[in-house]
């Protein structure tokens, strides 16, 4: 099994972290710089910083709070939120970010996948999927379907079929939210992880609903994910990066373990 990489995710709203559930009633978590160094300090492995509201206001990354978390790390760092254009990548890349995650522009116009890819590289395009399981349908994992805007309106694209077309354009990663787990603390929705993950070659990132060490864990060898992302429970101590890892690494999870 090949090592699994822990990603601590900023949600940034109006230049603050915050956190809500199931994308609603958020709660402010700290400022994104200081957050970002502490969860790295701690062995995340990786910094995911989202500008949550960007698409729906219809604006740009917030650059500032993009260079200001950049210049307080040394783990790769992705950015999502407000990237429309190869352009708009550029200027993110330029304040600091590794990678760029897009979502609702990718679904507008999916020719953005191969643009950003032919200038940046694959490796350096996610394509972030906001994922809610079919509850009408009599396989609800497999029917489940893409939302955009923050969660707020269903595409009318399926999942699956999504995540594959997004790896032909060169997608490097996919990142996977459950809307239907998120901020519940209940654990990831290790079926449509694995779901997806078998869907493509690409490395799947799982978020939404992890709230203990037994959640990663599942994720990992039942939803066959690549790295598990979390954000409240780092953000409000529930849990430590270090510790977790290492707890992890102990069940037998193969882990990149801080010094």
């Amino acid at each position: 099994m090949l090592t699994k990489r822990i990603i601590a995710c900023l949600d940034v709203k109006d230049g603050r972290v915050v956190k809500g559930v199931q994308f609603l009633d958020l709660i402010d978590a700290g400022d994104p710089a200081a957050l970002a160094k502490r969860h790295a300090l701690a062995g995340a492995d990786e910094i995911v910083l989202l500008d949550i509201t960007a698409t729906h206001e219809g604006r740009g990354t917030l650059l500032e709070a993009v260079a200001r978390t950049a210049r307080e790390l040394f783990v790769p760092f992705t950015v999502g939120g407000g990237i429309r254009s190869a352009e708009d990548a550029a200027a993110v890349f330029n304040a600091g970010a590794d990678k760029i995650s897009i979502n609702s522009a990718a679904l507008a116009d999916p020719g953005l996948i191969d643009a950003i890819g032919r200038s940046f590289g694959a490796q350096a395009v996610v394509v972030a999927i906001d994922a809610r399981r079919d509850a009408e349908n009599k396989d609800p994992v497999g029917a489940a379907g893409v939302y955009v805007h923050g969660g707020r309106k269903r595409t009318g694209r399926g999942v699956l079929e999504w995540a594959r077309e997004a790896e032909s354009r060169g997608a490097g990663e996919i990142l996977l939210t459950s809307m239907d787990a998120d901020g519940t603390r209940q654990g990831f929705d290790c079926e449509l992880t694995a779901r997806v993950s078998d869907a493509v070659r690409i490395p799947v990132i799982a978020s939404g609903g992890a709230g203990s060490v037994e959640h990663f864990a599942a994720v990992f060898t039942r939803g066959r994910a690549h790295a598990a992302l979390a954000a409240g429970i780092f953000h409000f101590g529930v849990a430590d990066v270090r510790t977790l890892k290492q707890e992890l690494a102990a069940a037998g999870i193969p882990m990149r373990l801080p010094c």
